[in-house]
């Protein structure tokens, strides 16, 4: 009797050991928008820009840093087609937004929206 309940408690320990895992997916591997639909601005791109980027004391309306507002489609399409939005949301050494790089699923979104043709809807 007393072997089986050691086996028992030996069975039940390594259980729980092994079974211990996380079921939350990281930020920097959220899953990505299905490859075979567009990324368009209103579906995909626009949250991301309007959480991170056209926040107050960034580039929102009021007073958008280096004169930079990112509220609208046409906005956020100029930066992205003059290079400059894809040029800060990657530099590692000098990142936007400054609390650090994007995840890199919301880069990728972003950059299949340009492959993608910049879509807005």
């Amino acid at each position: 009797m007393k072997k089986s309940l050691k086996l028992f408690s030996l069975l039940c320990i390594s259980f729980s050991i092994f079974s211990c895992s996380t079921s939350e997916v990281p930020a920097e591997e959220e899953p990505t928008p299905n490859p075979t639909e567009k990324i368009t601005y209103e579906k995909d791109v626009k949250n991301i820009i309007n959480n991170s980027c056209a926040t107050a004391a960034c580039h929102d309306n009021t007073n958008p840093t280096a004169g930079l507002s990112l509220t609208t489609y046409v906005q956020v399409r100029a930066a992205a087609e003059n290079g400059n939005l894809f040029g800060r949301i990657n530099n590692a050494s000098n990142p936007m937004p400054p609390t650090g790089l994007l995840p890199t699923s919301n880069r990728n979104i972003i950059d299949q929206w340009r492959t993608d043709g910049y879509l807005e809807n």
